[in-house]
């Protein structure tokens, strides 16, 4: 009887992973983790995605297309809302892209929305680029 509740308890975990995967499937390309620019010095945005299911994600954006951070999360925002979903931005900074080197630094603040914890997007753009060297830093702006 307790092997049977714990394998019954191991396919309700994998039904869970299962549906969170494909809740992240149906998102539009628009809010897969990680956008930035292929390469250049750019600011960026750590967004909170706040799905369906009651639970969330982190987003990197970002683009040299940016005056200020705010421009780069409204853009994201359209499109959370476009599909249903709610974002909040968790600050700012700067991405130095280097594709040639395989290098990203992430660095910096936004004046609007504060630092971003660049750990945090680090562990993301490590995902999207596992061969790169990626280092953050609190200096600079």
């Amino acid at each position: 009887h307790t092997l049977l509740s714990c394998l019954g308890n191991l396919s309700g975990y994998k039904f869970h992973v299962q549906y969170l995967e494909q809740l992240i499937m149906e998102l539009p390309p628009e809010l897969h983790d990680v956008d930035i620019d292929a390469s250049g010095t750019f600011k960026y945005v750590l967004i909170q995605l706040y799905l369906k299911d009651d639970t969330s994600r982190l987003l990197v954006r970002g683009h040299a297309w940016g005056e200020y951070h705010d421009d780069i999360y409204q853009k994201t925002l359209e499109v959370a809302l476009a599909a249903g979903l709610d974002t909040e931005c968790l600050g700012g900074g700067r991405i130095r892209h280097s594709a040639e080197k395989q290098e990203i630094l992430v660095y910096g603040y936004s004046v609007g929305y504060g630092k971003a914890d660049h750990s945090k997007a680090v562990e993301l753009l490590k995902k999207k680029y596992p061969s790169y060297k990626i280092d953050w830093s609190n200096e600079g702006y």
